[in-house]
């Protein structure tokens, strides 16, 4: 009898393919090759009995295989847990691992938040839907709800379907915004309670094995386990951080006495040294370990500010700022603001308030060696206003030397303190001082802003730079608004019209300085105490308080004062050729009355209408108001007589 082959082996084949790890479909290939062949019945039951074992032996490998993966995994995450560092990434590391090897599409971790009594979504992997990765589950709801009640592992095929747990609408639109339908939930388990719910789900229908469900379980007790470990560390770290705090106290008390002293003796050596505002301050930002800044009284922030004065204590402002003012007899100088210090001792609060002493005194030595410089620079204003006939080449040189540029546009502006209500009732003493505070300050805001400053006539003049852009209005609201806040009362201050080079036309400033004080007079009359204007911002009246260099109307005045009040409705004509100035003229001579306009000029009621809606939408709905109505009238006279004049 011959001996077999090996080729002839009904096992051979299936060897070879056990050998390379072929899929199942490839065992059914060596059958229906034999039965093409015509092989023997007997051949064909042994090929069918060694298909089943070869099939067997191969699901035992995968089973092995398998095994062998989720024991890796496993003891990968018991890796990560002896050197846990990042829970974060452990947890990540165990819903990516078991999303892996259980073959799913989505896994998740939820935990438990005591403090909201409800579950948040605190780890997912796969998951597409924003709304589900923010999905937070009341106590009790949902499959999750159900495994944390009964700490067991509950399986469902279809979601949607299964009524053992609770559905919420909420967490309802959560799963199918995610497309879940199947889903298997194991307990965090921590002693004899449950701490969350790890989570594997797809989103088909399909059955989870025992062997699945025991494998999720086991990466379950791992991040129980990396939780536990997690908050413990985080106590440990708590108490060393609390010891740590506790001996920075210790440390921090025993240097008190130090650092007091330290700043004593030099806040002591930069007085002596003749050391400025800002070397105070950089010294007690050395000290307290923060940034320091002197601040001027007009940028100090107010309520902080008066805060600190009225306790007489530094204050703090916001989250991590304090205030100490500095101030002397009355007289706020400004303040001095520590940042970047949310919380200060007492120790550290007294250095700060000792530092602001230590600048008020600076402050005012300072002003006592500038009150030389502003002399001088009232000197030179009153000489521009007694003497203008004094050489141009000599009030320059004289104005360079105080840093000061008279051939630049200026304004005069008339300044005087002023108690709201229909007369003052202090006492001499008590208005001369308030005038003397008053020179004081516009003294310091000339020598900011390179202008010129000198008391006069019970009050005090001004001479300052006009930048460009800004107006001889906005100039005076600004200018009462800081000496105001300077002197701790309301200022009232009257400005002129803008003089183009105060050096080249000397003989300007005095005229000017007439109209600063009627401007300043009116703003007395009209109940405005406290505030800053210029001529223009009184309508018509400007033209009276503005008069002019030499008595008469200034045109150019006129024409501003036009274009103010009628200038849309002359732009509106000029571009249309349309006749609304004509239409307006005739309206106020026939006192108002649209019937009595048509007559005038000779068109139907209705245009008379359409031409002053028109005017209404160009000059706004107010037009007819008295106020309105006389300067419209006013500037149509003037419109009139410019026009005459211009072509006669």
């Amino acid at each position: 009898m011959p001996v077999p082959m090996p080729e002839d082996q009904p096992e051979t084949p299936y060897l070879e393919l056990l050998a390379r790890g072929a899929p199942a479909e490839a065992y059914e290939r060596p059958v229906l090759r034999a039965r093409a062949d015509k092989a023997p019945a007997g051949r064909l039951a042994a090929l069918e009995r060694a298909k089943l074992l070869a099939l067997r032996v191969r699901g035992e490998l995968e089973g092995r295989r398998r095994r062998e993966a989720e024991l890796s995994a496993l003891f990968e995450t018991a890796h990560d847990l002896a050197g846990l560092r990042d829970l974060d990434a452990v947890l990540q590391a165990i819903v990516q691992r078991a999303r892996s090897l259980l073959g799913t599409e989505v896994a998740y971790l939820t935990l438990n938040d005591p403090t909201a009594g409800d579950t948040y979504m605190r780890v997912t992997d796969g998951s597409v839907s924003a709304r589900f990765q923010q999905l937070r589950l009341g106590m009790g709801e949902g499959l999750g709800g159900l495994v944390a009640q009964t700490a067991r592992p509950y399986v469902t095929e279809n979601y949607f379907d299964d009524p053992r747990f609770q559905h919420t609408r909420a967490i309802d639109a959560g799963v199918s915004d995610e497309g879940l339908v199947a889903i298997l939930g194991v307990p965090l388990l921590l002693g004899s309670g449950v701490i969350g719910v790890l989570f594997a789900a797809d989103r088909r229908a399909r059955v989870f094995e025992r062997e699945q469900i025991a494998l999720l379980a086991s990466f379950a007790a791992h991040a129980a386990v990396a939780i536990d470990t997690a908050n413990l560390l985080a106590e440990t770290r708590t108490a060393l951080a609390e010891l740590e705090a506790a001996n920075e106290i210790i440390r921090t008390g025993s240097g008190v006495i130090e650092r007091a002293s330290e700043v004593h003796d030099r806040l002591t050596e930069l007085v002596l040294r003749g050391g400025g505002v800002h070397d105070v301050a950089a010294a007690v930002a050395e000290v307290l370990s923060g940034s320091v800044e002197f601040v001027e009284a007009d940028e100090a922030p107010q309520a902080a500010v008066e805060w600190s004065r009225a306790e007489g204590h530094a204050v703090r402002r916001g989250e991590e700022d304090w205030v100490a003012a500095v101030s002397a007899g009355g007289e706020l100088l400004g303040a001095l603001v520590l940042r970047g210090h949310p919380r200060l001792d007492p120790v550290d609060q007294r250095t700060l308030e000792r530092a602001a002493m230590v600048t008020s005194l600076l402050q005012l030595a300072r002003r006592s060696a500038g009150e030389a410089e502003q002399r001088v620079r009232g000197e030179l204003l009153d000489d521009l206003l007694d003497a203008p006939d004094r050489a141009p080449r000599l009030l320059r040189e004289r104005a360079a030397r105080l840093r000061a540029d008279l051939d630049a546009p200026h304004v005069v502006l008339a300044a005087s303190i002023d108690t709201p209500g229909p007369e003052r009732c202090g006492a001499p003493a008590e208005d001369a001082a308030d005038r003397q505070r008053l020179w004081s300050a516009a003294s310091h805001l000339a020598v900011t802003r390179h202008g010129l400053a000198a008391a006069r006539d019970g009050g005090t003049v001004l001479l300052l730079p006009l930048d460009e852009g800004d107006s001889a209005d906005a100039l005076a609201r600004r200018t009462a608004r800081q000496l105001g806040t300077a002197v701790h009362t309301a200022v009232t201050v009257g400005a002129s019209a803008p003089i183009p080079a105060p050096a080249a036309r000397p003989g300007e400033v005095a005229a000017c300085y007439a109209e600063a004080r009627r401007c300043l007079a009116a703003l007395r009359v009209l109940g405005r105490a406290g505030q800053g204007a210029a001529a223009e911002d009184f309508g018509f009246l400007g033209l009276l308080l503005a008069g002019t260099r030499d008595g008469a109307p200034d045109g150019t005045r006129v024409q501003d004062f036009v274009a103010r009040t009628i200038g849309a409705v002359l732009d509106y004509d000029e571009r249309r050729g349309t006749d609304l100035v004509r239409t307006l003229g005739a309206y106020f001579a026939s006192g108002m009355s649209p019937a009595r306009t048509k007559d005038e000029l000779h068109v139907h009621v209705n245009t008379v209408a359409q031409r002053l809606e028109r005017v209404a939408r160009l000059l706004g709905p107010d037009w007819q108001s008295p106020s309105r109505s006389l300067e419209i009238q006013l500037a149509l006279r003037l419109h009139r007589l410019a026009s005459a004049v211009t072509h006669p």
